[in-house]
């Protein structure tokens, strides 16, 4: 059995870019936990305060909701505030991804790519390359970035990292129903095609990606960094 954890920046994200994968490493044997950084929603007032907390704690139960559907061992909240870690120290966003790395010692990590078109995205990816850094003594053995649908196909600029590129594709055939019954949670998140965050966009992501590897459905990943060790 391996420990898997996600590092996401929103919830939704865990189940836009890992969620199927996530359930074969369930179906597996793993356990697997997701430390959500954001609080989410937060950014779609003029200010912070304009969205109130009953409303990200309804987020937050449709996130444990979701997180049954998969099959996480537990779902962990850092409640930064919601597309704005731009202004929050990138040390503050190191330090709740190292303590969760801690307590739980997980030898797999997925989080973001850091090419996205988010900032959160962006700064929860840097935070896990710090927070993971190849100290001797470091548990984690594999890192990969997934692609979050509505953020990594919408940064159309390439001057400073380039698209998202996979090199990993992970058959998900058997496992898809569970994201798509896991997404679904997510009442608020859910949009309609031809918006990408929506059912018939993560269907055909999958299908695209699985195409790509000769399967019926993939999630696709970049990988970081894998180590292997003596033994």
């Amino acid at each position: 059995m391996k420990t898997v954890l996600i590092v996401a920046a929103h919830p939704d994200d865990e189940i836009l870019g890992v969620g199927a994968t996530a359930a074969r490493h369930v179906a597996e044997g793993d356990a697997v936990y997701a430390l959500i950084l954001g609080e989410g929603q937060t950014s779609r007032g003029t200010h912070r305060e304009d969205t109130g907390r009953d409303v990200v704690e309804e987020l937050h139960q449709n996130t444990l909701e979701s997180a049954g559907a998969i099959g996480f061992r537990k779902v962990f909240f850092a409640d930064f505030p919601d597309n704005r870690f731009d202004h929050v120290d990138l040390l503050d966003i190191v330090k709740a991804v190292e303590q969760k790395i801690r307590e739980l010692q997980p030898q797999i990590i997925y989080t973001h790519y850091s090419g996205d078109l988010n900032v959160d995205h962006q700064h929860t990816a840097r935070a896990v390359l710090t927070a993971t850094r190849p100290m001797a003594d470091c548990c984690v053995e594999e890192i990969y970035a997934f692609e979050t649908l509505s953020s990594s196909e919408w940064n159309f600029d390439y001057s400073a990292q380039p698209a998202f590129c996979p090199n990993v594709f992970v058959d998900i055939t058997d496992y898809y129903d569970k994201k798509e019954q896991a997404m679904r949670c997510y009442v608020s998140e859910l949009c309609a095609f031809p918006h990408p965050r929506s059912v018939t966009g993560m269907d055909v992501m999958s299908r695209m990606r699985g195409m790509a590897a000769g399967m019926e459905r993939a999630e696709a990943f970049m990988l970081v960094r894998k180590r292997w060790k003596k033994g």
